[in-house]
């Protein structure tokens, strides 16, 4: 989120209008706040009994904020199909690994449990399924011997902080040439 933030305050197509979060002890609010950008905690953990409630909360925020495009970064929770309907084709989400392999959690240690020589990170549009999306831009780095889950992770997470920002900036150019 922090490298979105940033990225866009500089010369870009889009602009932060909004960080949400799902859960109350996201950093990234903090973050945002402290860069100048409205904040919005909508906790889902109060709408467990009623998820849809929750997806129909979201979507009127969301709606309300004049929200145009979706970047999700560690929002760890899966969207319902309606709401995923809704905001299709403008929902992106980053995910840590070389997607179609290793969707949803413990990508990392998957990835060297499997034997891959290869790991990542993907942007990929969101759709019902869980990281089932078109896939819009990856990259990826060799698996070391020594790699453990963690520090597989934190390689990955400075791609991913490389690869987010250029494919949110290709997407909204492309979106506005076609507009």
């Amino acid at each position: 989120m922090q490298r979105l933030v940033e990225d866009m305050a500089t010369s870009h197509v889009g602009r932060v209008a909004l960080v949400l979060s799902n859960t109350v002890t996201a950093s990234g609010l903090n973050k945002a706040k402290a860069m100048g950008v409205k904040t919005k905690l909508i906790d889902h953990d109060s709408y467990e009994a009623d998820l849809q409630t929750f997806d129909d909360t979201l979507h009127e925020y969301l709606l309300a904020h004049s929200i145009d495009i979706i970047c999700l970064a560690g929002f760890m929770r899966v969207l319902g199909e309606k709401f995923v309907r809704e905001w299709e084709g403008r929902i992106l989400n980053i995910h840590p690994s070389l997607l179609p392999k290793f969707k949803g959690l413990n990508t990392h240690q998957r990835a060297i449990d499997a034997g891959e020589s290869l790991a990542g990170c993907s942007v990929h549009e969101v759709r019902a399924k869980l990281d089932a999306g078109p896939i819009l831009n990856q990259a990826s780095l060799s698996i070391l011997p020594e790699d453990t889950a963690v520090s597989l992770a934190a390689r990955v997470l400075e791609l991913e902080h490389q690869l987010y920002p250029a494919t949110l900036r290709s997407f909204l150019t492309q979106k506005t040439s076609r507009n």
